[in-house]
């Protein structure tokens, strides 16, 4: 009985944090985008900069 608990716990942790998983790489694709943005901003300033 008490094993049984126990892999049903498990299984629902991991079903639990799969969407945080996946939510990672979508957190750094963001990040990246962002930073891609930002150097862009950085070189048209540098460009119109007397």
């Amino acid at each position: 009985m008490f094993r049984t608990l126990s892999i049903i716990l498990v299984l629902l942790a991991l079903i639990a944090i799969a969407p945080l998983l996946a939510a990672c790489h979508t957190t750094a694709g963001a990040g990246e985008d962002i930073s891609a943005t930002g150097k862009a901003v950085t070189h048209g300033a540098d460009q119109l900069t007397p």
